[in-house]
């Protein structure tokens, strides 16, 4: 072999391994943004479960699955928090299961994002553009970051509850907050 067929040969190495080193970069940066969106997915479930939390504790008791037929709800609690009761469902897979709990305690410290974007709302009378509340609400709260979807989401499910109403002019949806007078009106 030659020393210029060596030379081209090794050139062409550092050339792909360059191109290579750059693909796995961009691949970082790609995955960075999708582990972003996840973890704004997840702080919006985890709001829906504190919603669902809410409203289970605000009616009566319901009968969770996992509860034996004949025996009460505060009985069953206080076995599982002793670690005697036993499952219908599946083994627990603890690191998983133990590392989603601990995230949902950690956010359910933060006021849930539908309670922001309502107060957002409280302060106008004209409708607003989801993206108008979501700059808004980044703006003020900057350690939250929801993507235009889990806004515009959430915002739904407010219109769905009757806390906020939505407004369709040509092709935008603002939406406006329902005030206490009107929902007390029969």
């Amino acid at each position: 072999m030659t020393s210029q067929s060596a030379a081209t040969l090794r050139s062409r190495y550092v050339a792909q391994a360059a191109s290579d080193l750059e693909e796995n970069r961009q691949e970082q940066r790609e995955l960075a943004a999708r582990i972003a969106v996840l973890k704004q997915e997840e702080a919006l479930l985890s709001d829906i479960l504190n919603l669902a939390e809410r409203h289970e504790s605000s009616a009566e008791t319901p009968r969770v699955p996992e509860q034996l037929q004949d025996e009460p709800a505060n009985t069953k609690a206080k076995k599982t928090t002793a670690g005697t009761g036993t499952r219908r469902s599946a083994p627990k897979t603890t690191p998983p299961a133990k590392t989603a709990k601990a995230v949902t305690k950690e956010k359910s410290r933060q006021p849930l994002l539908g309670d922001l974007l309502a107060e957002l709302l409280d302060r106008y009378e004209e409708p607003r553009l989801a993206k108008e509340l979501r700059d808004e609400l980044l703006e003020k709260h900057p350690d939250r970051n929801p993507t235009p979807q889990v806004v515009r989401n959430t915002l739904e499910s407010l219109v769905a509850k009757g806390r906020i109403r939505r407004h369709k002019q040509q092709r935008s949806v603002m939406y406006t907050l329902v005030k206490q007078d009107e929902t007390n009106t029969d």
